[in-house]
Formats: C-alpha cells, structure tokens, sequence
C-alpha cells in the first residue's frame, strides 16, 4: 500500500520517469543488493536523464533545422572540399557563441554549407543552448518585411 502512495505521490509532482523506475526496481530483486543511496541515485539520473532528452529534442525541433540528424561528427572532411578539421573542432564546443562571434559559411552549390550549418545548429542545441536556423533567401525576406513595417 506504501509503495502505490509513494507511487501516486511521485506522478502527482509531475516524476513520471522517476515513478516509473521505482517500480520497476520494486519488481526486480537484483536492486535489493544496492544500499538506499544507490538505489535512490538511480531513481533520480533516469529523472534527470529524461528531462534533459526531453529538453534536447525540444531544442532541436524549435531550431527548425532542415536535418535533425546532422551532426559535427559526420562532417566528412575530403581533400577537395578544403575544410579545416582544427577550426570545426572549435566551433563544434560552440564557445564561438558564448564570445559572441558569428560564423559565416561559404561554399559552391552542393559543398555541403547547409548540412554544416544544421550541425554546428545541433551542437548548439547538445550544449543546451537556444537556436534557430534560417536560411539567407527567407532572412532577407523577413528583414524586408519587418522594415516595411516600421
């Protein structure tokens, strides 16, 4: 009976995960070996493992990137596309944005310029930080619209 109120108290505080695993640990008997603090620890990392997925995801999708699976790790970097590994290896950490820099990528059509930009975007975004991806044609056409209507 204990366990089912501690159950419904953790779902009402919105710990659905947290709930979740405590009875999931009830069901095992493996988790009967770990001391309190262990077993408590687990409870609360799958909470806060939720949460920060959750708050990734949602990150990702506000940034509107045009790939969502694109990542700084599977830049390819072949001898005629010229890309400096060092310098993408420093924009990867995103202190870039921290200092207060931008990054401007030029290139040849089909060069691969939008897929690097979704991913230091996603980068941003494992790093927690707010992003969002817009692509020149509709950022001119914003800036025009919103000075038009000053």
């Amino acid at each position: 009976m204990l366990n089912e109120t501690t159950k419904t108290k953790l779902l009402d505080m919105k710990l659905s995960v947290m709930a979740e695993s405590f009875c999931d640990q009830l069901e095992d008997n493996s988790f009967s070996e770990l001391s309190f603090e262990e077993r408590f620890g687990l409870l609360v990392d799958s909470e806060w493992n939720k949460r920060k997925n959750n708050k990734l995801l949602r990150l990702v999708q506000t940034a509107g990137v045009s790939d969502s699976e694109a990542c700084m790790e599977n830049i390819e970097f072949h001898a005629d596309r010229k890309l400096d590994k060092a310098l993408l290896a420093r924009l990867s950490t995103c202190n870039y944005i921290h200092e207060k820099h931008n990054v401007i990528i030029l290139g040849a059509s089909g060069a691969g310029k939008s897929y690097m930009a979704c991913a230091l975007g996603i980068a941003a975004c494992r790093n927690f930080l707010k992003v969002k991806y817009i692509r020149l044609p509709e950022l001119l056409n914003d800036l025009a619209v919103a000075t038009l209507n000053i």
